[in-house]
């Protein structure tokens, strides 16, 4: 029995299977749905789990190299919000692109996390190292 870390079997199936290079997303509830993609939706109610909670708990084990969001998430969210952002990416190089072109990223991803972050364009792609 798992006693510490990530404690669901989907994301933990899906974190061992990235390797270097494979991209990993985590979303917010209102992302479209990727039927080529393994989907773990932990979505429960508004705001729980957030990106934030998930980003913090899968840093313990996953070898970030880089990461990709939105634009429109630096025009569409408070300094707060974008300050919290840029503390749980610290030292990880984050490359902001049109959401348009963000998104066709995605199908190439092993997988994604469905949150339920109600947070405007708070999902990340995730690059391994």
């Amino acid at each position: 029995m798992i006693k510490t870390g990530i404690l669901n079997p989907a994301i933990n199936s899906l974190i061992a299977r990235v390797r270097h290079t494979n991209t990993l997303v985590i979303a917010d509830r209102g992302f479209p749905f990727w039927p080529e993609i393994e989907t773990v939706d932990i979505s429960l109610v508004d705001d729980v789990p957030t990106v934030l909670q998930v980003l913090t708990a899968i840093r313990a084990n996953f070898v970030i190299g880089k990461a990709r969001m939105a634009r429109e998430f630096l025009k569409s969210n408070d300094t707060r919000t974008r300050a919290a952002f840029g503390r749980c990416l610290d030292g990880i190089a984050v490359k902001y692109e049109p959401h348009v072109q963000f998104k066709l990223h995605v199908p190439q991803a092993v997988g994604l996390i469905r949150t339920g972050d109600t947070i405007q364009y708070a999902n990340i792609i995730l690059e391994s190292a």
